[in-house]
């Protein structure tokens, strides 16, 4: 897979305070999806800025003298955020499997979304691998240039640019480094959650729990099966030094061990360490149209309760009704706001 260079649009104002790596759905590019979102204006409660030239104030705002009533403008995201700069990477054009192998944008290869987005999974790891690569290599440029390092960078995604900047997140190691400044998500998913959960024992726990049954150390079956490896000549009792270090984790940790290991991504440090947690700490928002016709809201919906299971410390999740599988002004609104609050940037423009 062969990366494109990235769509770059530099700050409206210097000096550069902030970076936002805004990653398109499959099908799209840099070039038709990033001016298009730059250019989408949405409503600030409280804000005198406009999207217009010179930041007029728009002639519809008018406020009566003694007034309570909150100032609202129109703003696009570099009027709101005029000291950032906003890079848009294109994925690459590789065969898409259910497109009958014919070549697309995308991040990653998958297979049709279901009610649980399970099906064909072994199509993601090379392209997962590929992009989560990237990203990171990405991120960390950007971290090394961007005043207030980490802090000051957000990794942002629609669609199937939501699942990889997820992915990217939880395989973050950010053992040297403040946290990400923030993850945002528009109407995506997170690949293998239904694994994720069975890594760390929930979907067994949900199982148990739903049954009413609980496991039995004596039950015939069991102690069958655990006599017939014994007569095998397989020591129940022994495991490898991987499953060793893998049982030292967390479940977190070892749901994260497992996806790191699937998609085979370079182990470059010491197995395990300060790659269970790194991701915990970095805010996360998503939003989704709850007549998304491409990706259910169903997935979006356990896309944020699986973070939260992992140990996401603050996610934010929001539904737009009447929002099919797009964006709007009021979810952008609602995201700036949301990175107002998580970041504790200086209000400018």
């Amino acid at each position: 897979m062969t990366f494109p260079p990235p769509l770059i649009i530099p700050p409206l104002k210097q000096p550069h305070h902030q970076t936002f790596i805004i990653l398109h759905g499959r099908g799209s590019s840099a070039q038709k999806f990033g001016p298009s979102l730059l250019a989408t204006e949405f409503a600030i409660p409280g804000r005198l800025v406009s999207s217009r030239p010179e930041h007029k104030p728009l002639a519809s705002i008018s406020v009566p003298v003694g007034s309570s009533e909150p100032i609202i403008a129109t703003c696009t995201l570099p009027s709101v955020f005029p000291h950032a700069k906003f890079i848009f990477p294109t994925a690459p054009r590789t065969r898409a499997t259910l497109y009958k192998r014919a070549k697309t944008n995308q991040w990653f290869d998958n297979w049709i979304l279901g009610s649980q987005a399970n099906e064909r999974e072994e199509l993601q790891a090379p392209g997962l691998k590929q992009t989560v690569t990237y990203l990171h290599g990405l991120l960390k440029s950007e971290i090394d240039t961007c005043p207030g390092g980490s802090r000051n960078v957000i990794l942002w995604g629609l669609s199937q640019g939501c699942a990889a900047s997820l992915v990217s997140l939880l395989l973050w190691d950010n053992e040297d480094m403040d946290p990400l400044g923030g993850v945002v998500g528009m109407c995506g998913w997170l690949p293998y959650t239904l694994r994720i959960e069975a890594e760390m024992g929930l979907s067994e726990e949900r199982d148990n729990k739903a049954d009413g049954e609980e496991d039995d150390p004596f039950h015939p079956f069991e102690w069958d099966a655990k006599q017939e490896m014994v007569d095998d000549g397989e020591d129940p009792f022994e495991r490898s030094v991987g499953e060793e270090q893998s049982k030292e984790l967390d479940p977190a940790g070892r749901a994260i061990e497992w996806l790191r290991t699937e998609i085979e991504l370079d182990q470059s440090k010491e197995q395990g360490k300060a790659k269970d947690s790194g991701f915990k700490p970095i805010p996360v928002f998503l939003g989704h149209g709850v007549e998304d016709g491409n990706v259910s809201i169903t997935l979006g919906r356990t896309a944020f309760s699986c973070l939260t299971d992992l140990g996401v410390e603050r996610a934010e999740w929001k539904e737009y009704e009447g929002l099919g599988h797009w964006y709007s002004a009021e979810m952008l609104s609602d995201i700036v706001d949301w990175i107002w609050r998580e970041t504790g940037w200086k209000r400018t423009g």
